[in-house]
């Protein structure tokens, strides 16, 4: 059976690399020292992943401070120190970088990061990227006044991005957009061809990942208010099945999404979250089996990578780690019956 297993992408941090008081907390070394402290870190998470039995490993996002911003805060035309308090996702104030002048990558941000991923792990690699919509809602602009037309601009930067993370061996790469269950009306206008100009010619299987952000107070607050069931899904899965990416990744356990919209995406593959990262209870694997049991009753085993809902950044790494253990012995167990039941059947190949 091909590799299925994977984690949305960030993990804890190690205490003696960022605190744990606090969620985006800064760096602890210096220097050289902060340079090996952050590979020791990425060493460590693929051998928790490994060990796991997880198919299909990140680098945890131990070298970035933020999903979002340590990105940005590469490019030129960036100010990352002066910065700005301003809300996203419509729901929460955040510190974000400013934009000040014409946006450029001069320089390769993460492809180092997936190179040195690459030589210590035999298993495939994922490695993730904002999103460009995501990274338009995470910064104050002074200077375009347009969000589509900087979306467009990060896309470039983005796409030759990508394209040498391939090149540094990355089997997938993953685009982080949870602006889109938030700015529904501005996905199909612009959304996806922005996701779109950051895929183009990557030589990776490419994924977006789309879910109802990380398991803290604001997020949880904010999905309270979303009624009995979250539809905000039947707005973006149509566009994605329309679209040249090829992997989507979105929420599951613990929502109110209605899995059947899960037919909305045609034959595009399914990073399915069966893990909550909104909770520190530890799942079973028979329940991880069994929400992939609801899953497939709507697209096949076949198109299934069992993965967590989001990152785990905010968990601690001894929940963080425990549920990659059971995500791992849950899709073995659901792959297991599937591969039983089917005699013989290629759904699960």
């Amino acid at each position: 059976m091909a590799p299925r297993s994977t984690i949305a992408g960030s993990l804890p941090k190690p205490p003696w690399l960022a605190s744990r008081d606090q969620l985006w907390a800064g760096w602890i070394p210096r220097g050289e020292d902060l340079v090996e402290a952050k590979r020791d870190a990425v060493r460590l998470v693929v051998v928790e992943q490994e060990q796991a039995g997880l198919d299909i490993v990140t680098d945890g996002e131990q070298t970035r401070q933020h999903f979002v911003t340590t990105f940005i805060e590469a490019l030129d035309g960036v100010d990352a120190v002066n910065r700005a308090t301003v809300q996203i996702r419509r729901r929460y104030a955040a510190s974000v970088p400013r934009v000040v002048d014409q946006v450029s990558r001069t320089e390769p941000v993460f492809v180092d990061d997936v190179g040195y991923l690459r030589s210590i792990t035999d298993r495939m690699v994922k490695a993730q990227l904002p999103g460009p919509m995501t990274m338009a809602d995470t910064l104050l602009d002074e200077h375009y006044g347009d969000r589509e037309e900087l979306a467009m601009v990060f896309a470039g930067a983005l796409n030759a991005e990508a394209r040498e993370m391939a090149d540094a061996g990355a089997d997938i790469i993953q685009f982080d957009e949870p602006a889109f269950n938030v700015f529904l009306e501005e996905v199909p206008r612009w959304g996806i061809t922005a996701l779109e100009k950051a895929i183009e010619g990557v030589d990776a299987v490419t994924a977006v990942h789309i879910c109802y952000g990380y398991g803290v107070r604001a997020n949880i607050e904010w999905k309270k208010g979303l009624g009995s069931e979250w539809r905000q899904y039947e707005v973006t899965f149509p566009v994605l099945a329309d679209s040249r990416v090829d992997q989507v990744s979105l929420e599951i356990a613990g929502s109110h999404v209605p899995l059947e919209v899960l037919e909305l995406l045609g034959d595009k593959s399914v990073q399915a979250g069966v893990i909550d990262v909104a909770t520190d209870r530890v799942e079973t694997a028979d329940e991880v089996a069994r929400t992939l049991e609801s899953v497939t009753a709507h697209i096949p085993a076949n198109r299934v990578f069992p993965s967590t809902n989001c990152g785990m950044v905010p968990l601690s790494r001894e929940v963080a780690r425990a549920k990659m253990g059971v995500l791992a012995a849950g899709a073995a167990l659901f792959f297991d019956e599937s591969s039983v039941s089917s005699s013989g059947s290629s759904t699960v190949e």
